[in-house]
């Protein structure tokens, strides 16, 4: 189980994601930053496109958001949507792992960063883990 909703927010995008573990948190979060990009619809060359990506950081919420800025830079410097994922290795500190996109023509909306304004991963009541990530458009 994943998933992710908006959240109201007065000048950039706030997202909620949450999902029953850690890689599910990183797709999530993946699927959720892809919907404001490509507005949730991917068109592009049938050339896929395909990354690999190491991310290391301090704790799994920096980890979290300096993965999404990493996507994010190769979002927009090799014009892909990489909607899916293969998580090799996840630790609280790591993450080693393949993208696979689709070329696109351009963007439906510019994200100019991944904030860690409001980000902390936690375990909520549910069991699930959950964070909030604001994008500055």
């Amino acid at each position: 189980m994943r998933k992710y909703s908006y959240m109201e927010h007065i000048c950039d995008i706030r997202l909620k994601v949450e999902a029953d573990s850690m890689e599910e948190l990183f797709k999530a979060a993946l699927d959720g930053m892809n919907s404001i990009i490509a507005g949730g619809d991917v068109e592009g060359s049938p050339k896929p496109s395909l990354m690999k990506i190491c991310v290391e950081s301090m704790d799994y919420t920096c980890l979290l958001i300096d993965f999404l800025s990493e996507v994010l830079l190769l979002t927009q410097s090799h014009y892909s949507i990489f909607s899916r994922i293969d998580i090799e290795s996840l630790t609280s500190s790591r993450i080693e792992a393949v993208l696979h996109g689709t070329f696109v023509d351009g963007f439906d909306e510019d994200i100019k960063a991944v904030t860690y304004h409001e980000a902390e991963v936690i375990k909520n009541e549910q069991g699930n883990y959950e964070s909030v990530i604001v994008f500055d458009i």
